[in-house]
């Protein structure tokens, strides 16, 4: 598997790979031909289709800037992958260079042809099993698993302060969110419901839908956000860190180290299916999102690393057969709905796990349901892939 660099990125929203991706793409497109005085790119599937509503030709224009950049959607899909641009370099009017790009989740992107350092392989492992394996051969718990193959404290650190920095100011915004839908924002007004309210366990529900909610409509307004593992699932695991920080004061050595065990889960469904809602539907983001926060907050309850890994599959397991149907390509409806309710379930999923696992064995692995999910994932139809062509997208009227 890959570096936990490769899973958490820090980037502007609304989409990882709509985004992020395109982003990265056109910087390195741009390293690999630097007398072009001029860009074309074509956009198709989902990044076509969904494009505008992900502004990712506006990432591309902003991105190429001073260069102009001329941004094409495509009707035709690509095989390879739902993903799919092709970027091309132009000196004096001459074509110089050519790319085709998948993004393929996550902020990754894969470029036909060629491979860069940061794609080699990190963790020899591939599987939870192998893991586990390891750790009984070595002797180490889960959380001292990640030391042993990567130093990365700092870039940790650095990650968690930018969930915090982006609920921070989420919960301090207010006005509509931009393009057709003129949603409100709620974050900041549910924060401020949470801060008065008297029911200590309505209250901790409340606080966890507001730092969802403004960790979320950051993202969708383009704000600064992780990919965790991706940007439209990016308000569940910031909601968590934040609670457990903020609300509950654990000490930032325990988040990081409850961050590197989040980053192994969703680096077992990156390696082993997808968390990208153009290949697997929004179980990939939100449902893989929320196996991590599941892991995440079982840790930080001290639960054991067996009971971790069952609160992660139970977390993934409820959102099997997830759509990604987002209305209009805007990650909003209902994707920010969505990040509130896998963070209050990632709770209780890690509550359950504790009740319930240690009365009887789990039948089913995380390996089991990664695989069952990534069969599921190519099921799914492909208008509710991440398209706008089906499902909510196309019955939720646009203003």
């Amino acid at each position: 598997m890959k570096s936990l660099k490769e899973l958490y990125k820090i980037g502007p929203g609304p989409s990882s790979s709509h985004t992020l991706g395109p982003k990265t793409a056109c910087e390195r497109f741009l390293q690999e031909y630097p007398e072009t005085d001029e860009v074309e790119i074509t956009l198709y599937g989902s990044l076509s289709l969904t494009g505008k509503g992900h502004l990712t030709d506006r990432i591309c224009i902003q991105t190429c800037a001073p260069i102009p950049c001329h941004v094409h959607f495509s009707s035709e899909t690509c095989d390879a992958h739902p993903n799919t641009m092709d970027l091309f370099a132009y000196h004096k009017k001459k074509m110089i260079g050519s790319w085709r790009v998948y993004s393929i989740g996550g902020g990754t992107i894969r470029i036909e042809g060629k491979e860069f350092k940061e794609s080699e392989e990190v963790y020899p492992q591939n599987s939870f099993y192998e893991i586990c394996q390891y750790c009984r051969e070595h002797q180490l718990f889960l959380k001292d698993y990640v030391d042993e193959h990567e130093k990365i404290d700092d870039y940790m650190r650095a990650i968690m302060n930018q969930m915090l920095a982006t609920i921070e100011k989420g919960i301090h915004t207010q006005g509509i969110l931009p393009g057709r839908l003129q949603l409100k924002r709620v974050g900041a007004d549910l924060y401020q419901k949470a801060l008065l309210e008297k029911n200590p366990l309505k209250k901790e529900k409340v606080m966890l839908m507001a730092y969802a909610y403004a960790a979320s409509e950051e993202n969708a307004s383009g704000g600064m956000t992780v990919t965790a593992p991706t940007m439209g699932a990016s308000g569940v695991m910031p909601s968590l860190v934040r609670y457990y920080k903020v609300d509950r004061h654990f000490s930032e050595e325990k988040i990081i180290e409850g961050l590197k065990i989040a980053g192994i889960i969703g680096n077992l469904f990156k390696t082993n299916a997808t968390i990208s809602g153009a290949q697997g539907g929004c179980q990939a983001e939100i449902g893989v999102a929320c196996s991590m926060g599941c892991a995440f907050v079982a840790y930080m309850e001290d639960l054991s690393d067996d009971l971790i890994a069952y609160a992660a599959e139970i977390g993934i397991e409820h959102f099997l057969g997830l759509t990604c149907d987002p209305v209009g390509g805007y990650v909003m409806i209902p994707c920010i709905e969505r990040n509130a309710v896998a963070t209050l379930r990632a709770i209780d999923s890690a509550l359950l796990a504790n009740e319930v696992g240690n009365l009887k064995e789990n039948k089913v692995s995380l390996d089991m349901i990664i695989h069952t999910m990534n069969y599921t994932g190519k099921k799914i139809a492909v208008e509710l892939k991440e398209t706008s062509l089906g499902g909510l997208a196309s019955v939720v009227p646009l203003e």
